[in-house]
């Protein structure tokens, strides 16, 4: 039996998938499932985005992307798609990496998940060595996250503890409020409209297992 469980971070650049490519081309940032590898070769692609006409008509006008659908719900849009370019993230699924979060924002993509003991990690990180551009940036104890991590504890997206971390250490929530929503946007390099959406998200998963 394997007793210890890794969480790891890396950061993947210069790839030239098609969700890399739009974020690049749009500065829209995408949430993005772990693409799908079908028998045919081509992968299923499921992703979230802010509203944005600009970035629909990018991924449409990308000839490596098959069946582009696009539904509204909840301020955001929601694709799926078949790409037929191979996704740089299979070489490290297939190495052992289990993916929980996968975001790409300026042609960049952050990476976090899990492996199942240290030779799986050995094995991750022997194929992100044969990947351009992927670095590690963090490995740790899962349990470490578990007992450290509020957004672990209150099913909070990264991206949302991350918002609301910022938040309290700027002043946003103090009274009188000692900083603005824009400041807070600057500082986590989003849009004021990004912020404001994942604090209402996070303080939406707060609220709800509180009073719920």
């Amino acid at each position: 039996m394997i007793d210890e469980c890794l969480a790891v971070e890396f950061r993947v650049q210069n790839d030239d998938c098609p969700l890399a490519a739009a974020t690049r081309a749009t500065g829209i940032e995408v949430d993005a499932k772990p693409p799908q590898r079908r028998s045919d070769g081509y992968d299923l692609l499921q992703f979230t985005a802010v509203q944005s006409e600009e970035l629909v008509e990018t991924l449409d006008a990308d000839d490596r992307l098959l069946y582009l659908h696009v539904s509204r719900t909840d301020g955001r849009y929601r694709y799926r798609c078949l790409s037929k370019h191979p996704c740089v993230v299979h070489e490290l699924i297939d190495g052992g990496l289990i993916i929980e979060t996968l975001r790409y924002r300026d042609g960049a993509a952050t990476i976090t998940g899990a492996v199942v003991g240290r030779d799986v990690l050995k094995g991750v990180m022997a194929a992100a060595g044969e990947t351009v551009g992927v670095r590690l940036e963090r490995v740790y104890p899962l349990e470490a996250e578990a007992r450290e991590s509020p957004g672990h504890r209150w099913d909070l997206t990264p991206a949302q503890e991350e918002c609301i971390r910022t938040a309290v250490a700027m002043g946003y929530f103090a009274i009188p409020r000692e900083t603005s929503s824009e400041a807070v946007a600057d500082e986590l390099d989003i849009s004021k409209s990004a912020f404001l959406e994942r604090l209402r998200r996070g303080e939406a998963a707060l609220f709800g297992q509180l009073f719920g």
